[in-house]
């Protein structure tokens, strides 16, 4: 698959962090024909990779959880590299339900 997504971290709504996996949010303007859904892969922020959950929301929100990150990485350039499809992007009846969504989804990652 390996679909590279580039762009500069912005503030998002900070929902990924409340649930206990902080997001960087991109404003990207790479031509992103990526359909929406959760993606394993790895993402790069001032040269160092991390593991990551990618998801493409609704609108093309482009969001991802560094595994291992825990900076400040507003206003720095970051790039994704998508690796493999793990599920359509779904909205969860709770947020426990969520929680639990995405842990399953970053053990694949």
């Amino acid at each position: 698959m390996d679909q590279i997504i580039e762009g500069r971290v912005i503030r998002g709504d900070g929902y990924g962090k409340k649930l206990g996996f902080p997001t960087i949010n991109l404003d990207s303007q790479t031509e992103n024909s990526v359909p929406e859904g959760v993606y394993a892969g790895i993402a790069t922020l001032e040269g160092v990779e991390y593991r990551a959950g990618i998801v493409i929301g609704p609108g093309k929100k482009i969001e991802a959880h560094l595994i291992g990150y825990d900076g400040d990485a507003y206003e720095k350039e970051a790039t994704l590299k998508i690796k493999k499809f793990i599920r359509k992007y779904i909205k969860f009846n709770s947020e426990e339900e969520l929680i639990i969504q995405i842990k399953k989804d970053l053990q694949q990652c």
